[in-house]
Formats: C-alpha cells, sequence, structure tokens
C-alpha cells in the first residue's frame, strides 16, 4: 500500500514537471540565466586586466593584488556546498534571485574600497553571491528543461567563454579611460535587469521541503581554515624578508594540512556532510573532479594570468593586454556552442582529449619568446587562441560527464564542479603570484611556470580513460 502510495506521488511529480516544462518559454528563461551566468564570469576576467592598476592605486605588492582572484575563489568553495542544499531545500528560483541580489549590492562595495583588504573582504561577500548562482541555475534547466536539458547545459561553457570574451575588453577600456572601480560597478545595471526579468519570467518554486536536514557547519569551517591558512602562507612565503622555515609559514602550513586531514575524515564519518563524499570521489565523479580540477579550474588561472605577465614581459598596455584573452572568449564560445549540439553524438572521451590536447599547446607556447616574426601581441593572443579552442571542445563534455552520472542531484554535482575549478584557479593565481613576488626576474619566472603547466597538463590526459563515458539522451 505505501509503495503503491509513493509510486502515484511520483507520477503526479512528474506530470507537475511536465507540465511545467510545457508552460515556459525555454529560450527565455535560458537567456535570462546566461545573463546571470555572464555578469558573474565578466567580473572574473574584468578584474584580472586591472591587477596592475589595483596595484598601484593601492599600493600593495603582487602577492595581496593577487587576492582580488584568490578570495574571490575562496568565497565561491565556502558557499557553493551550502547554496547548493539551500537551492534543493528553498526552491532553485529563490535561492538564483537571492544570490544574484547579493552579488550585485556586494560589487558596488567592491568599487568604493579604498584599501586593498576592504577589497578583498567585499571580494569574498560577491563570491557568496555569486556561488549561488550556478548550482541553482542548473537546477532550473534540469528541472524545466526535459529531454533538452543536456544540450542547455552544455551551452553554460559558452556563456562562460562570452564572459571570457567581454571581460578583458570591458576591463581594459575602464582601466584606460575611466577607473578600476567600475569594473565593479558595472555589475550593478547587470544585475538590476537579471532581478526583474527573473521575477516575470522564471517560474516559481513548487513547496518547499519539510526535511529540516541540518547544515554541515563544522565541514565548511575545516575546508575554509584549510584554503585560507594555505593562501597566506603561500603569500606569507612572498615576501622578501620571508622564509619557508618561519615559525609563521612553517604553523600555516601545518593547519592547513591537519584542517584538510581532518576534512577527509569528517565527510566520511557525518550523516548529512555539506557534500556528499561520493559525489567527490565516487565511482566516476573521482576522475570527472580531477580532470575538471586540473584542465578547467587550474588552465583558468594560468589564463587569468596573461594580462600581468604581458605587461611585465613584453610592457604591453593595460588596454592592450586585455584584449588578449578577446581571441580565447571567442574561440571557446563558438567550439562549446557547436560541441553541445553534437554532444550526444560524440561522447564524453573523445573531446576531453582533443580539447585537452589544443590547450596544453597554447599553454606551452605562452612559455616561448614570439616566432614565425609575429609581434608579442599577436603571439600571445595566438596562443590563448588555441587555448579557447581546448576550452570550447572540452567543456560541454566537462560539465555534462559528472550530471549525467544523477541528473536527480544536478545542484550538488554542479557545486562540486565549481567548487573544484575554484580549487584549481586558487591554486595556481596563489602559487604563481608567490613564486612571481619572490622571484628576481617576474616574466621569465611565470615564462617557466607555464612550460612546467604545460608539462602537467599533458601527462594529466591519463586520467580521461577513467571517465565514464555516455552517447545518447540521458
Amino acid at each position: 500500500m505505501k509503495q503503491a502510495l509513493v509510486t502515484e506521488e511520483g507520477k503526479q511529480e512528474a506530470e507537475k514537471g511536465s507540465n511545467q516544462k510545457s508552460d515556459i518559454n525555454q529560450w527565455l528563461v535560458f537567456a535570462i540565466i546566461a545573463f546571470s551566468l555572464l555578469m558573474m564570469t565578466i567580473d572574473s576576467t574584468i578584474v584580472a586586466t586591472a591587477l596592475h592598476t589595483i596595484q598601484e592605486d593601492l599600493d600593495t605588492s603582487v602577492s595581496w593584488v593577487g587576492w582580488t582572484l584568490t578570495a574571490y575563489s575562496f568565497g565561491f568553495v565556502l558557499m557553493l556546498p551550502l547554496s547548493a542544499k539551500l537551492s534543493t531545500r528553498f526552491g532553485h528560483r529563490r535561492i538564483f534571485v537571492a544570490s544574484v541580489s547579493v552579488f550585485t549590492i556586494a560589487s558596488v562595495f567592491c568599487g568604493l574600497s579604498n584599501n586593498i583588504y576592504l577589497l578583498i573582504l567585499m571580494r569574498i561577500v560577491q563570491a557568496i553571491g555569486g556561488a549561488g548562482i550556478t548550482p541553482s541555475a542548473t537546477g532550473l534547466i534540469v528541472d524545466h528543461f526535459g529531454k533538452s536539458r543536456a544540450q542547455f547545459l552544455g551551452l553554460f561553457g559558452s556563456i562562460f567563454s562570452v564572459g571570457a570574451l567581454v571581460g578583458p575588453i570591458f576591463g581594459g577600456f575602464f582601466v584606460t579611460y575611466w577607473s578600476w572601480p567600475w569594473i565593479f560597478f558595472i555589475n550593478f545595471p547587470l544585475g538590476v535587469a537579471v532581478l526583474i526579468l527573473s521575477f516575470q519570467y522564471i517560474p516559481e518554486d513548487g513547496p518547499v521541503s519539510t526535511r529540516q536536514e541540518k547544515m554541515d557547519f563544522v565541514g565548511l569551517m575545516l575546508m575554509g581554515t584549510a584554503i585560507l591558512s594555505a593562501m597566506y602562507a603561500a603569500t606569507y612565503l612572498a615576501e622578501a624578508e620571508h622564509t619557508a622555515f618561519s615559525s609563521i609559514f612553517i604553523g600555516l602550513a601545518v593547519l592547513s594540512v591537519i584542517s584538510f586531514t581532518l576534512l577527509s575524515r569528517h565527510l566520511k564519518r557525518v550523516e548529512a556532510p555539506f557534500i556528499q563524499p561520493r559525489f567527490i570521489f565516487g565511482k566516476g565523479f573521482g576522475a570527472v573532479n580531477l580532470f575538471n580540477i586540473i584542465h578547467s579550474g587550474m588552465a583558468i588561472g594560468a589564463l587569468s594570468l596573461v594580462p600581468l605577465y604581458a605587461i611585465n614581459r613584453y610592457e604591453i598596455s593595460e588596454l592592450h593586454s586585455g584584449t588578449l584573452l578577446v581571441a580565447e572568449g571567442l574561440a571557446s564560445v563558438v567550439l562549446s556552442a557547436i560541441m553541445s549540439m553534437y554532444i550526444n553524438r560524440t561522447g564524453y572521451r573523445t573531446p576531453l582529449y582533443v580539447g585537452g590536447g589544443i590547450m596544453v599547446s597554447g599553454i606551452g607556447l605562452l612559455a616561448l619568446e614570439p616566432q614565425l616574426g609575429l609581434s608579442p601581441f599577436l603571439w600571445l593572443m595566438g596562443s590563448t587562441f588555441l587555448v579557447g579552442i581546448g576550452f570550447g571542445i572540452m567543456s560541454p563534455a566537462g560539465r555534462n560527464a559528472g550530471i549525467s552520472l544523477a541528473p536527480e542531484h544536478s545542484s550538488n554535482i554542479a557545486a562540486v564542479r565549481s567548487l573544484g575549478l575554484q580549487m584549481g584557479e586558487i591554486t595556481t593565481i596563489s602559487g604563481t603570484t608567490a613564486i612571481i613576488a619572490g622571484s628576481q626576474n617576474a616574466s621569465f619566472t611565470q615564462a617557466a611556470i607555464y612550460a612546467s603547466l604545460a608539462a602537467f597538463f599533458l601527462i594529466a590526459l591519463s586520467i580521461v580513460p577513467n571517465i565514464p563515458e555516455q552517447k545518447g539522451a540521458w
């Protein structure tokens, strides 16, 4: 009797979801979601082009100005698992609207910051808002887009690429002809527009869950402590007067290791962890997450420092260094859109191999001196263009490979993927800026880092055979 009742309730929910899908304009709802993702992505790439100017205006070091990127990633990592649970519990639309609101307001305060420490703090708050956008947006797509959800989720990658395309242009323009605070103020009109359209066109959430699931604040605290102590250890070591034998550095490093160890044990023992361990390193998920951390997160981190590299090594202006990422964004947009349409035919492994190989070649070329008589500007643009092609080919497969394993947990899986990307980005940016700050020749050091990353990315392609293959609709 109980089983029959559950089955009947499942049928009613399915019929309800089916009716909901037919009552909305999928392309209009997707456009609203895409606009929010675009706003969030622009903010990452637009800040990268202004690092040099922010460093000079706020009179700070390159390692501290790097925190404007890593603090944003830190806020994402800390809030993503929580926002995924909130989205599932209270409704995807509610959390989507709340997240966009926090992101928009925090952006204004970022622009008003008059010292590097306040800016870093506001970037964390901004990221807390941005962290809720991807899981809730993913949940909206899965709930309302039926059999076409794989294609629409695949298009997420092209949206992020559009942000990578537009952000550097805006950043270079604002820094050259206006002032760096406008790289944050630009989010205000975009955020207001998204909120107005969301209230009008995104379907309201159904009844919320009555189950009062506990939030795993202990796990979040352990993860935050582990990441933050590692980040500060890298920044502390970058200062000229500090060494690896400093008691403060050793203490921070030990604290980070202990926190990560306790976090691993905690996730396996607690009844309701902030992230289910199986979504992190379970069968299939482990390989997918590791690939995304390395070939997406770490590569994004390396790419975000290209404008700073262009200024330091070739003395290219802020305006022109920002446009270096335009070719990368354009290539990624086009290839991601194309691969999204054919993802059901290609499966996952082939695009990951091909895209990963092309991306490796682009990262490697960044380390070399310009060849073929090309100017430094054209050489760097050509290199980032190859990286963009690789990103575009890999993105739909990397995103769908995890979600297709458990579509009913799409918000949580999307959060894990985003968390992995941010972890990879934090690792690359923190490590690179710390090494550069402590070197005598910053440009040569960064070139060597790009060469090392290319070799590491190439070796890491061996992960692909362990990623579950999937062809056709899921």
